[in-house]
């Protein structure tokens, strides 16, 4: 399987999943995106198009401590500090978009962290 075949299955699934699935200001969607060496999550909400607030393996917080980005221990802790912002705002219930990728490994893993973090879904 080609590179090019792997990413438009994955947009295939996004698009299947983002049909059903879209986030408001009290529940917003909590979507996330697995890059090689980094994680990234978004509290978006698709009722006024804008995302609320954002939190990755490059952040500052996040990043303190850690060696690498692209791996399980790293995605968890992007989950934590996640709920941690999205708690600091008031948000407590999101709607989980794994964005077309499997559900384990890191996106497992910062769904997870974000669960001990305190967001329900």
């Amino acid at each position: 399987m080609e590179r090019r075949d792997k990413i438009a299955a994955r947009l295939k699934r996004k698009k299947r999943i983002r049909k059903k699935i879209a986030g408001t200001a009290e529940r917003p969607r909590l979507c996330v995106y697995k890059g090689l060496k980094h994680m990234y999550a978004q509290l978006v909400d698709d009722a006024a198009g804008r995302v609320i607030t954002g939190v990755s393996t490059l952040t500052t917080e996040v990043k303190a401590g850690m060696a690498y980005g692209g791996n399980v221990g790293s995605a968890k802790k992007v989950g934590e500090a996640m709920a941690n912002k999205a708690l600091a705002l008031g948000i407590k219930e999101v709607l989980f978009d794994r964005n077309g990728f499997k559900y384990h490994g890191r996106v497992k893993a910062l769904a997870d962290g974000a669960r001990e973090g305190g967001l329900i879904f």
